[in-house]
């Protein structure tokens, strides 16, 4: 069963957001308020979490994301809100949103968006014949999910994990933003937004920038290269 926590404090579009993932297949608990909500992420194991950026009693949903991902809970998030900016979309990535969809918005994209975070995070957690990548100083370890570079523990969110995954899987090769788009994503279209370029970057902070040597490299107007030569 997929269990999934939704985090909205008002009752209607919980109620609307409820009935239709429920009608999808997904187990929903509704937590209507911060608090109720961080009990709630730090009790249990969740396949998903749908998080409304905007909740009552001083709670901000980005800081409640926060205060999870710091206490290295993995769960994939997709955030909501009614904020559309360009810089309110990379705050809710950078905060450890997996995805972030804006208020109003068609349910069959919902249904989409959170088909394929869920997809796409139990593809990362399949060892398949293997239980850990080793490139180069870089050690993955696919049942744990943890990652190290030069002995060094790095934490990385689920899409960082799986977009680092997809690139070794895929090193010396160039991957455009589509490609990424639709194999770490799942999307079939190309969003308006820097999606990509945001993870990208938060992942190259984590295993490129504290170390002599950089696995990722910007292909400039095509898309990015995993290089690795032993």
């Amino acid at each position: 069963m997929i269990r999934c926590l939704l985090i909205e404090d008002d009752a209607v579009n919980a109620k609307f957001v409820q009935q239709a993932l429920e009608k999808h297949g997904y187990a929903v608990t509704w937590a209507a308020d911060g608090a109720s909500a961080l009990d709630l992420l730090l009790a249990q194991d969740w396949s998903l979490v749908v998080l409304d950026r905007m909740l009552p009693k001083g709670f901000d949903g980005l800081s409640l994301l926060t205060t999870i991902r710091s206490m290295s809970k993995s769960y994939p998030v997709l955030v909501l809100s009614a904020l559309s900016g360009l810089d309110d979309r990379v705050r809710g990535l950078n905060a450890g949103g997996d995805d972030y969809l804006i208020k109003p918005f068609a349910l069959p994209e919902l249904l989409a968006r959170v088909d394929a975070l869920v997809r796409r995070y139990s593809s990362s957690q399949k060892t398949e014949n293997n239980t850990e990548i080793r490139v180069g100083d870089l050690h993955i370890d696919l049942i744990s999910a943890k990652v190290e570079r030069a002995g060094q523990p790095i934490l990385l969110q689920p899409k960082e994990l799986q977009l680092l995954i997809y690139f070794i899987k895929n090193k010396n090769q160039i991957v455009t933003r589509s490609m990424l788009l639709e194999q770490v994503w799942g999307y079939r279209f190309e969003p308006n937004t820097n999606l990509t370029d945001v993870q990208i970057s938060r992942l190259r902070n984590k295993i490129d920038k504290p170390f002599e040597q950089a696995f990722i490299h910007t292909v400039r107007g095509v898309g990015y290269r995993f290089v690795y030569e032993p």
